[in-house]
């Protein structure tokens, strides 16, 4: 009889990327005061059950600096890599049972109602 296997190892590893739209109007201060309490109790909850791992907020696509390398050259271009409506806003990563559970947070998360949270397992390379 072999020896169990730990529960740290049945669990998975995802991210849970928070796309918002762009296109959408500005928050008011009340609307963005009352979206960021939404986010500080999510992220409380989910650290409280030991599900999360990490996650931030990012700043405005704007900010960004895209790398590419081409023929063993970098090239820096300002900006986000994508051109789209939708651009991350934030990601969590949660470790958890199975996709399902993913799944269920991903749709609590506030941004969801208004945006989308694409869900991708994490490569566990110690494997």
């Amino acid at each position: 009889m072999g020896q169990p296997i730990p529960r740290r190892t049945m669990l998975m590893k995802y991210l849970l990327m928070i796309c918002e739209d762009r296109t959408l109007p500005e928050r008011s201060p009340s609307e963005e005061a009352s979206l960021m309490a939404e986010y500080a109790a999510f992220t409380q909850e989910i650290a409280a059950s030991g599900e999360l791992v990490g996650g931030e907020q990012l700043e405005r696509p704007g900010t960004a600096t895209s790398v590419r390398v081409r023929g063993g050259e970098p090239l820096v271009t300002d900006g986000p890599f994508a051109e789209t409506a939708e651009q991350i806003g934030g990601y969590y990563v949660v470790d958890v049972a199975d996709l399902d559970r993913a799944l269920e947070l991903a749709a609590r998360v506030p941004s969801a109602r208004t945006g989308v949270v694409e869900v991708r397992p994490v490569v566990d390379v110690r494997r």
